[in-house]
C-alpha cells in the first residue's frame, strides 16, 4: 500500500510538472501561462477536479514509447464558475508542443461526453501546435471525434473557446463550431495555413500576428468575439459570459437581483436622437441608460460596428440586445453586419435568451463588393434568424426604419412579441426625399419652382409616412413610447413574456442560406 501511494505522489508530481520546469519557465518567458495556471484562474478557488491525470500517449513509433508523461499535453476536468459547473480542457503546450494524439482527443471527448449528459457548459483552452504527427492519422481521426462532438452539442450546452497560443491547420475548426471564441493580443493566433506556406504559394510575405492574430480576427474577420490585452482579461471575460448564459439549452439564465430601480426614467433618452434625421449619434447611449446598473456586455465589439450585440440585464433578466449604431455607415445593413446579427440572434435563442432589437436602420448597403459578395444571402441569414427565434422578442425603433432593412429587424411581420417606437421613428419604404425623388419626378420638374414645391412635397411625406402614427394606426407598432420611458416598457414587456411558448413546425431542421 505505500508503495502504490509513494507511487501515485510521484505520478501527480509528474502529470503537474508537465514538460518540466525548463518548458514551463519558457512559457512564462513567451508571456504565456500554464495549463494549469489558466485553469486556476478561470474557476472558482479550489474547484476543479482533475480527469484522466495519468493518461499517456499510446505510440510506439519514433521513440515516443520511451517518452511518456501523465496527462499527455492536456489537462482536463470539472469545475465551478461562480458556484455554476463548467467542464473544462486545457491544452499543455510544454508538452509535446501541446500537440494532440489519440489519448489526448480521448481525454476532451470525455469531458464534451459528461457535459452533454450533465448540461453544462464547456470551456476549451488551446494552446497546441497542432497533431502530433508521430500518431499520423490516429490524431487525424481525434480531431474529428471533438468536431462531431462540437457539431452535436451545439445548441444543447454552450462552448466556449480560448485561443491561448497557437491554433492552426485542421484545429481551427473546433472553436470555429462553437458558440465564442476569444484571443489575446500577442500570444495567440489562428490560421489554416501558416505564412510559410502562403509565402510558398502566393509569395506574400505576413507575420503570424498579422495572418491571424488577434486583432485580425476580432476586427477584419470576425473569427474572434473578444480580444484581451492578456490572459489574466481573458479569463475573466470568460467569467463574465457565463454569468449572462443559461447552463443549457433547457434552462433559464441566471437571474441577478438589480437595486437599479425597475421603473426608473431618465430624460436624457428624450434628446439623445438628434431631431434631424440625418446625424449620427451612438446606439450604446441609448443601451446604457436603459440596462441594470449601465452594464453592457458587447459582443464582437471591434467587428461590423454598424451593428451592435451583446448581453445586458433589465430587472435582473438576462437579455441579448441586437441593435443597429447610426454612429457607424449609418446603421445600414451590410454582410458582416447581418452575419453578426444573426449568429448571435441564434445563439440566444438557442438558450432561451430573450432579445431586445434597436432599430435605426436607413436600408442595406449599397455597392458592386456588396451585391457580389452576396448580400442578399447573407441579409436572409439575418431575417431568418430573427423568423426563426420562439423566444420572447421585444422591437424598439428610435429613429429610421426603412424598406426590407425595416422587415428584416425583428418586426411584428417576423414574430416580434412587442414592437415599440420613439416619436422620432420614420418607417417607410424609402427616405422622404429618395421617395419624393420618385412620386413626384414630373411634379418637381414642371414646377415653377422646383426647389420650392421639392421641399413642400417632401414635408407632407414625412408628415404622412415618416412617423411612427401610420404603423401605430395599422397595428404594426404596439405603442410609441417617450424615450424616457424606455427602461420600465421594457421590463414591463419582459415580464408579460416570461412564460411564452411557442413551437416552429415539426421539421428535422430548416435550411438557412449558409
Amino acid at each position: 500500500m505505500n508503495a502504490n501511494i509513494a507511487k501515485l505522489k510521484r505520478l501527480n508530481e509528474l502529470a503537474e510538472l508537465g514538460g518540466g520546469a525548463e518548458r514551463i519557465a519558457r512559457q512564462h518567458a513567451g508571456g504565456k501561462l500554464t495549463a494549469r495556471e489558466r485553469i486556476d484562474l478561470l474557476l472558482d478557488p479550489g474547484s476543479f477536479a482533475e480527469l484522466d491525470k495519468l493518461v499517456t500517449n499510446r505510440c510506439a513509433d519514433f521513440g515516443m514509447d520511451e517518452n511518456k508523461i501523465p496527462g499527455d499535453g492536456v489537462v482536463t476536468g470539472y469545475g465551478k464558475v461562480d458556484g455554476r459547473l463548467v467542464y473544462v480542457f486545457a491544452q499543455d503546450f510544454t508538452v509535446f508542443g501541446g500537440s494532440l494524439s489519440g489519448a489526448y482527443a480521448e481525454k476532451i471527448c470525455k469531458v464534451m461526453d459528461l457535459a452533454v449528459k450533465c448540461g453544462a457548459p464547456v470551456i476549451g483552452l488551446n494552446d497546441s501546435g497542432g497533431a502530433r504527427i508521430q500518431e499520423g492519422v490516429v490524431s487525424l481521426a481525434g480531431y474529428a471525434d471533438i468536431f462531431f462532438r462540437n457539431t452535436r452539442a451545439s445548441g444543447v450546452i454552450p462552448q466556449i473557446s480560448a485561443i491561448m497560443g497557437p491554433c492552426a491547420g485542421g484545429a481551427v475548426y473546433s472553436p470555429a463550431i462553437t458558440d465564442f471564441i476569444f484571443m489575446v493580443q500577442e500570444t495567440s493566433y489562428m490560421f489554416i495555413t501558416g505564412p510559410d506556406v502562403v509565402k510558398t504559394v502566393t509569395s506574400q510575405e505576413v507575420t503570424k500576428q498579422e495572418l491571424g492574430g488577434a486583432h485580425v480576427h476580432s476586427e477584419k474577420s470576425g473569427v474572434s468575439h473578444f480580444e484581451s490585452q492578456t490572459e489574466e482579461e481573458c479569463l475573466a471575460q470568460i467569467r463574465q459570459l457565463i454569468s449572462f448564459i443559461p447552463s443549457n439549452n433547457t434552462d433559464d439564465a441566471p437571474f441577478v437581483p438589480t437595486s437599479d430601480d425597475r421603473n426608473r426614467r431618465d430624460e436624457a433618452l428624450d434628446t439623445i436622437v438628434p431631431e434631424n434625421p440625418s446625424k449620427p449619434y451612438d446606439i450604446k447611449d441609448v443601451i446604457n441608460r436603459v440596462v441594470d446598473d449601465g452594464y453592457f456586455f458587447e459582443v464582437q465589439e471591434q467587428f461590423a460596428r454598424n451593428m451592435v450585440v451583446g448581453f445586458a440585464r433589465l430587472g435582473g433578466f438576462s437579455v441579448g440586445i441586437v441593435a443597429n449604431q447610426p454612429a457607424h455607415l449609418a446603421g445600414c445593413l451590410d454582410i458582416n453586419a447581418s452575419v453578426k446579427g444573426a449568429r448571435f440572434v441564434r445563439f440566444c435563442d438557442a438558450f432561451n435568451i430573450p432579445i431586445i432589437t434597436l432599430v435605426d436602420v436607413p436600408g442595406f448597403l449599397p455597392g458592386v463588393d456588396q451585391e457580389y459578395g452576396g448580400i442578399i444571402k447573407h441579409g436572409a441569414k439575418l431575417l431568418y434568424a430573427f423568423a426563426e427565434a420562439t423566444v420572447p422578442k421585444i422591437t424598439l425603433i428610435t429613429r429610421k426604419a426603412y424598406g426590407g432593412a425595416y422587415d428584416v429587424m425583428s418586426s411584428k411581420h417576423i414574430g416580434a412579441d412587442i414592437n415599440y417606437a420613439y416619436p422620432t421613428a420614420e418607417i417607410a419604404v424609402m427616405g422622404p426625399d429618395g421617395a419624393v425623388n420618385i412620386i413626384f419626378r414630373k411634379e418637381i420638374d414642371e414646377a415653377a419652382d422646383p426647389v420650392a414645391k421639392k421641399a413642400e412635397l417632401v414635408a407632407h411625406y414625412r408628415e404622412k409616412f415618416a412617423n411612427p402614427f401610420k404603423a401605430a394606426e395599422l397595428g404594426y407598432i404596439d405603442e410609441v413610447i417617450q424615450p424616457s420611458d424606455t427602461r420600465p416598457r421594457l421590463i414591463q414587456a419582459l415580464e408579460m413574456l416570461q412564460n411564452k411558448r411557442e413551437q416552429l413546425p415539426p421539421k428535422k431542421h430548416g435550411n438557412i442560406p449558409l
